[in-house]
């Protein structure tokens, strides 16, 4: 039998049993909630051994709320990745139901260039989430950086960032280096744009003799300087060589925002300024912002890389928007979002202490929200995400050599080894630590969950199959000779894959607002396509799992309204890029280490998520049995908290942790 339609009929026997199992309360119902949802945090049962981890000691918080509540696992639904799964945890329900596809998604009556329909915000969902319904039946909500959560629909709540919403600005953070040739640019082609669509993540900037400097430190070798340009404010860097050898040895860099002023003087790569208050712009708008810099790398030869992290808290990222002043001056500016999607500080062995210092101020930054939300706001509802595993665990640096899954495993010693781990439980800890504050602060009659969306598994390559189809003459593009970007001739193109998992088709070109094909001509096409993906190997291996029409989206519980012709499930190690390349390579060595995209996630551990909870009704020391699915949690704590089940939500009651 086929795996996938066996693991959806699975899932669906799951889905059907009664949302309202019975289970006798002998405590009063929980009046309060703190659920934490930290973004692609791996949790299994033989690599990423959390439990194993907290029993030994390294998370204090997870081991109590293990000893005095239940825990086990939880599995994400297809296509495994965060805005379908978030919007999964946040209804109750199933991706045919709330509507959540995907993160970019195309309909029909639009064209495809460009998605037609952001997963990321909150009216992509056709379903009322559970911060509406928690606000009707009186609760006091809190949502802190969740996706799907913006353009805000609490009425008296507090909504801080839901990340990509298109709400509020989205100060990105941007790495600059030294423009040393002029296919720089060409080679990133689209891979330095967020989603490979959106804005520059990656700069290049010229490097000039230095000039029109106050106070200037004296150089050895003529000075030279950048400027790091985003957002409506320039940060100068003023390139300086400190040794007097008589040789070309630039070491040290002064920044300032205007030439005169000293921001800092950095010396060592990795070495971060204090936040400075500065001026910005999100389009047209004025804002009060700040920023903080960081030297990445210096060559001798004066070639340099920098980072800028904008600060992303301002009025136009909280409601109520009067609030961000007083976040503001409790906690600090704010550290979200670590690296960026795609990774940008993937490309030299330097960055790998700025993602990490960088990933450490952001729990910090996360930990410190929460004390702030428990001591002044007291909301009765708080559901909080930070970004952070999910960005250690697909960057470079860390799975690859973690999971003896990957192909790079054996490429690092143990010595090696042992220090990478101590650094991933660096990143358990911290959320450890989030926790600690609010099970510090929530009060007995709170629920405290632990859990996640997804998690990740290494990849083995990435596979191109638009350059497949550009093989077979079913897509034809050319590369923007500046930006390296492809540019596709829709009008002569019959087949197309668009994030994350979708093939789109058309006999007669795709140019125009689409419309699915019908037809003798159209079903010939999607029989080629099918079988062109079904029988792609790399070293004997099969690619994908399965590909299915649109007409059978059913059995991965996805919405037929909002996918493409065919939707594609990837075998373990396999991850989709819609890239294209001037060679048409099929597959392409990895530079990140984990994906979480276009799987069935029922059967492969390392994409499973920890599902721990303590609180009134919940039985203690308890281990669950099973792996329960996303879309059980919601229904879970509504009957914990003795609210009606409500009719939309599909996932079960998880009757098993309720204490008699």
């Amino acid at each position: 039998m086929n795996p996938v339609l066996l693991l959806g009929g699975l899932a669906l026997a799951g889905a059907l049993l009664p949302a309202q199992a019975s289970g006798a309360e002998s405590s009063p119902p929980a009046k309060k909630l703190y659920w934490f949802i930290p973004d692609g945090t791996r949790a299994d049962p033989k690599v990423f051994d959390v439990f194993r981890f907290a029993r030994e000691g390294r998370y204090p918080n997870i081991k109590k709320m293990m000893e005095q509540g239940s825990y086990g696992y939880t599995i994400p639904t297809y296509p495994s990745h965060t805005p379908t799964n978030f919007a999964t945890l946040m209804t109750g329900a199933y991706p045919e139901r709330h509507g959540v596809a995907d993160g970019p998604m195309h309909i029909e009556g639009y064209p495809l260039e460009k998605p037609s329909l952001m997963g990321f915000r909150s009216s992509a969902k056709k379903l009322k989430p559970v911060w509406s319904l928690f606000e009707e039946a009186g609760k006091k909500v809190a949502v802190v950086s969740v996706p799907g959560s913006t353009p805000p629909e609490l009425q008296e709540g507090i909504t801080l960032r839901g990340r990509w919403g298109k709400w509020g600005s989205d100060f990105f953070a941007v790495n600059f280096e030294s423009l040393t040739d002029a296919k720089q640019r060409y080679r990133e082609g689209r891979g330095v744009r967020l989603f490979y669509l959106g804005e520059e993540l990656t700069k290049f900037a010229p490097v000039a003799p230095a000039a029109g400097w106050t106070g200037a430190p004296r150089s050895y070798s003529p000075p030279l300087e950048m400027a790091l340009e985003g957002y409506g404010a320039a940060v100068f860097a003023y390139l300086f060589d400190t040794t007097d050898d008589g040789k070309t040895n630039y070491s040290a860099v002064r920044l300032s925002l205007d030439k005169k002023t000293l921001l800092e003087d950095l010396r060592t790569p990795g070495a971060w300024t204090a936040w400075k208050p500065v001026p910005l712009k999100w389009g047209d708008i004025a804002i009060a912002g700040s920023l903080k810099a960081c030297l990445i790398k210096l060559d001798p030869a004066g070639t340099a890389k920098f980072r800028v992290y904008y600060d992303l808290l301002n009025r136009t990222t909280v409601q109520p928007p009067e609030l961000a002043d007083a976040i503001h001056e409790a906690v600090g500016p704010m550290v979200d979002f670590v690296d960026n999607w795609p990774a940008q500080l993937d490309r030299v062995i330097e960055e790998k202490a700025v993602f990490f210092s960088e990933a450490m101020m952001s729990l910090d930054w996360h930990r410190r929200i929460v004390r702030y939300l428990y001591e002044k706001q007291r909301p009765d509802v708080l559901i909080h995400d930070v970004y952070t595993p999910n960005q250690m665990l697909e960057s470079r640096w860390w799975l690859r050599y973690l999971d003896p899954d990957s192909p790079d495993y054996g490429s690092v010693g143990e010595d090696e080894r042992a220090r990478l781990w101590e650094e991933m439980h660096a990143l358990y800890k911290g959320l450890d630590d989030i926790l600690g504050e609010a099970m510090a602060r929530a009060g007995s009659d709170s629920l405290i969950v632990f859990t996640s969306d997804h998690g990740v598994i290494p990849i083995k390559r990435l596979v191109l199959p638009n350059d497949l189809f550009a093989r077979e003459g079913l897509l034809k593009f050319r590369m923007d000779a500046k930006t390296g970007e492809p540019i596709v001739d829709w009008a002569n193109t019959q087949a197309i894959h668009l994030k994350m998992h979708g093939i789109y088709l058309r006999p007669d070109g795709l140019a125009g607002n689409w419309k699915r094909g019908s037809g003798p001509e159209y079903e010939a096409l999607r029989r080629k396509v099918r079988s062109l993906l079904l029988g792609l190997e790399y070293e004997g291996e099969k690619v994908f799992r399965d590909v299915l029409p649109w007409e059978e989206a059913a059995k991965l519980r996805e919405p037929a309204d909002r996918v493409g012709d065919l939707l594609l499930v990837m075998r373990p190690g396999f991850h989709l890029t819609e890239e294209m390349s001037e060679d048409l390579a099929l597959f392409r060595a990895p530079v990140g280490s984990g994906y979480k995209q276009a799987l069935v996630a029922d059967d492969i551990p390392g994409m499973w998520a920890p599902f721990v909870i303590m609180g009134p009704g919940v039985k203690k020391g308890f281990r669950i049995p099973a792996p329960i699915h996303n879309a059980d949690q919601a229904p879970t704590l509504f009957r914990l908290m003795g609210l009606a089940v409500p009719d939309t939500m599909q996932g079960r009651v998880v009757a098993e942790i309720i204490a008699p």
